[in-house]
């Protein structure tokens, strides 16, 4: 018999080794196929992850600036390198 994964007052409870044993991946569910979303697709190409030590001024410009300060950054460096190409 399957336990409940909730308590009685409606909040859930630490799941059990049985119970993770007992779950069923969404393949096993071939009507669902297509449905569900799992994960975002992949890229092409990918950026990769580094460490940059930057000046303080320079970091604390483009966080000032708000969300996407890295992919602000990320297209100062990709118009740089456009330049050079040219």
């Amino acid at each position: 018999m399957n336990k409940s994964l909730t308590d009685e007052s409606g909040e859930v409870r630490e799941m059990t080794t049985q119970n993770f044993k007992s779950m069923k991946h969404i393949s096993d569910f071939p009507e669902l196929q297509g449905l569900v979303k799992q994960g975002r697709p992949k890229k092409a190409n990918p950026k990769k992850s580094t460490t940059i030590r930057l000046d303080p001024e320079i970091l604390d410009f483009f966080k000032a600036r708000g969300k996407g300060w890295q992919t602000e950054i990320n297209n100062v460096l990709q118009d740089y390198v456009d330049s050079q190409s040219a």
